[in-house]
Formats: C-alpha cells, sequence, structure tokens
C-alpha cells in the first residue's frame, strides 16, 4: 500500500529537480525570452539541449538510484 506514494514522491523530486535545473541552465547559458523572440530556432536547438542534459542528470540521480 506504500508504494503509490513512494513513487508519487520520486516523481515529485525528479520534476522539481529537472525544472530546477532547466531554469539555471538557461540563465548561466543566457537563453532569454528576447533570444526566443530574436532567433527563435537557436532558442529551439539550446532549449532541447539543456532539457536534454538534465532529463540526463534527473535520470541519474533519482530515478536510477
Amino acid at each position: 500500500g506504500k508504494l503509490n506514494s513512494y513513487l508519487a514522491d520520486i516523481n515529485e523530486q525528479a520534476e522539481d529537480l529537472f525544472f530546477r535545473l532547466v531554469k539555471e541552465l538557461a540563465e548561466k547559458e543566457n537563453v532569454t525570452e528576447k533570444m526566443k523572440a530574436n532567433t527563435p530556432l537557436e532558442w529551439v536547438q539550446k532549449m532541447n539541449n539543456i532539457r536534454s542534459r538534465a532529463a540526463e542528470v534527473v535520470h541519474a540521480e533519482v530515478v536510477f538510484v
């Protein structure tokens, strides 16, 4: 009966870490709303890269522990 609550907790931790990492990496690499307006394709490329790296970190630190 505790599996669902455990999995929900892990999911919440993973989501929190993912969104925090995406925000931090985007700020660090100057991926801004201004870039999104001026060069949308470059913004998408950079955000896809950031999201991919953040997902790898989350999987390594939270999911596959």
